[in-house]
């Protein structure tokens, strides 16, 4: 399984109405090939702060078994050299096939709990760019690196009539944890 660029998007909802709209989204884009859920850890605490939380990936098993031992050679790797990555992949292998992987632990979901309000969700999501990885191959063929990335504003968009300033101003409400008065 060739992995493509990871990113990790920490997501705030305030009064989530969970529909399952988004996870289906997530399937549609893992159907594609476009991205792959590595994982993912959803926290939400309702009105009285009655906490829930789930862990999510739509990797396949065998892709989960395949993931959990690449992560367990670089760790070992990083400890303890050659050696340390074949024992680190044989360790990593095993646990993705009892467990899954699971790279978000319970000490980050206890931090997430922390900051949240009542009556909201937090989602810390590890998706691979699985699009990109025919594109990263190319850059790498040709000598290609990265130099840097950043996401546009919206309003730089309506500059060059992109998108309305109407659209700029919903896309970027997106980018604003709720004040106080909202919580």
């Amino acid at each position: 399984m060739a992995i493509g660029p990871v990113e990790l998007l920490v997501l705030g909802f305030r009064h989530p109405d969970f529909r399952g709209e988004v996870l289906a989204e997530l399937d549609r884009l893992r159907s594609s090939d476009t991205i792959r859920v590595i994982d993912a850890v959803i926290v939400h605490k309702d009105e009285t702060g009655r906490v829930g939380v789930e862990h999510l990936t739509n990797l396949t098993r065998a892709e989960g078994i395949e993931l959990g031992g690449k992560i367990g050679a670089l760790v070992g790797l990083g400890a303890e050299g050659e050696a340390g990555a074949v024992a680190g992949m044989v360790a990593g292998t095993r646990a993705a096939g009892r467990e899954g992987v699971r790279v978000f632990r319970d000490e980050q979901v206890w931090d997430i709990l922390a900051e949240i309000p009542n009556d909201s969700a937090a989602t810390l999501l590890l998706v691979e760019h699985h699009w990109a990885v025919p594109l990263r191959d190319a850059l790498l063929r040709t000598g290609g690196f990265r130099v840097g990335d950043v996401f546009i504003s919206p309003f730089d968009l309506v500059d060059i009539g992109l998108t309305t300033r109407q659209e700029a101003e919903q896309l970027t409400s997106l980018d604003s944890p709720p004040t106080a008065g909202e919580r």
